[in-house]
């Protein structure tokens, strides 16, 4: 039931924020300590204020009272994915070209399994990172299984 929750959620931001300015990076929907949440994490241009989380919550609350999506009692989030945010995609690597990110891999390259660098560059489906010894390692998207910006 949540991956119909995640995917409807999902579909309807990427169609709603961009109107705004805005774009999404995720949509979470699970139980926690107190009790179920469905988590959205946006980001624009120019970073997010309040003013952004409150308009798309009180969008997302609106269609989630139409749609009527989730029968049990939940809390809605919206929020910026902050400094450490998640690169799901190659166009995320793409975006961060110059930052340091942190990318846990599904096997290792060259003797290690978690990288940490400066995005160099992105050519096709392959990110290169400038590590912190100052070497550069060549990986394809395919074998990345988590990466996020690092500070």
């Amino acid at each position: 039931m949540s991956d119909a929750v995640i995917e409807k959620v999902q579909a309807f931001a990427e169609k709603l924020l961009p109107s705004m300015g805005l774009e999404l990076v995720e949509v979470q929907f699970r139980l926690e300590g107190h009790g179920w949440v469905l988590r959205l994490y946006i980001d624009g241009k120019d970073g997010i204020t309040v003013d952004h989380c409150t308009r798309v919550s009180k969008e997302v609350s609106v269609f989630l009272d139409v749609e009527d999506l989730i029968s049990q009692a939940y809390h809605l989030e919206v929020s910026s994915p902050g400094l450490e945010r998640s690169l799901k995609s190659i166009n995320d690597f793409q975006h961060y070209i110059g930052k340091k990110a942190k990318v846990k891999l599904r096997e290792d390259v060259e003797e290690q399994r978690v990288l940490i660098g400066v995005i160099n560059q992105v050519e096709g489906e392959t990110v290169e990172l400038v590590l912190e010894d100052g070497t550069k390692c060549q990986v394809a998207f395919d074998q990345i299984r988590k990466a996020r910006l690092s500070l």
